[in-house]
């Protein structure tokens, strides 16, 4: 079984933050950083760092609110938990948070456990979008992001700083984001060979949450699977 830990993370201003650590059971391995929906490093970000450690990898999950106070999770699911998540989504400062999330990505590198120094990043939903702005901003070794909303509309510049390999997993039936916007990124990104586009059929927003309603088993398992062999392929 995995062994998790809290990392202290120091940030550009000499801020200092948590995240949340999964190792191994080899004791080692290369590292991703997990950007967390809008609902904090709760229960279900938390069991996405214990799989990676299954496949491997030492996971890491900052606590990306920090900023607005430290500690925040919700595992609630009614209405109050959405409108708990929005008010700290609207709330945080992008800028900074990507400032906080290459700390976060550089303290990964450095880790005991990760000897080799190479990490990617993944996100859901807010950390999605996340994931694609670190992708396109530093310099992780691969990204997968899961339906992350506004992409369509941040794609200038693509070409020339989005490097890295990256995963998109979208539903085709996710009401949060149109299919409009995944057939733009598609169209924008279809020369690029380091980004994969792929749309799960009659999947929902969130379908990988296995502690919410959203939770689709049948999508989630594909996506898992193609994110096991992408991180396999481009982190070892």
């Amino acid at each position: 079984m995995p062994t998790t830990r809290t990392e202290t993370i120091t940030a550009a201003d000499g801020t200092t933050f948590d995240g949340h650590v999964a190792i191994p059971d080899s004791g080692s391995g290369p590292g991703v950083l997990v950007i967390q929906e809008i609902f904090g490093v709760n229960l279900y970000i938390r069991d996405v760092c214990t799989r990676l450690a299954q496949l491997g990898y030492v996971a890491l999950a900052p606590d990306v609110y920090h900023r607005q106070g430290a500690g925040f999770a919700v595992d609630r699911t009614g209405p109050e938990a959405v409108g708990e998540g929005y008010g700290r989504m609207q709330g945080h400062d992008v800028a900074t948070g990507l400032g906080d999330l290459d700390a976060a990505l550089r303290h990964l590198r450095t880790v005991p456990e990760n000897p080799s120094g190479r990490a990617g990043v993944m996100g859901f939903c807010f950390g999605g979008l996340m994931t694609y702005l670190v992708a396109k901003t530093f310099s992780p070794d691969c990204a997968v992001s899961y339906y992350g909303s506004n992409i369509a509309n941040l794609l200038d510049g693509v070409h020339e700083q989005l490097t890295c390999p990256i995963l998109f997993h979208f539903g085709d039936n996710d009401p949060f984001l149109p299919n409009a916007d995944v057939d733009r990124i598609r169209e924008v990104t279809g020369s690029m060979g380091n980004v994969t586009v792929s749309q799960h059929w009659m999947g929902g927003h969130a379908f990988d949450n296995r502690f919410s309603p959203f939770y689709q088993p049948f999508q989630a398992t594909a996506a898992w699977g193609q994110t096991s062999a992408f991180l396999a392929r481009h982190l070892g």
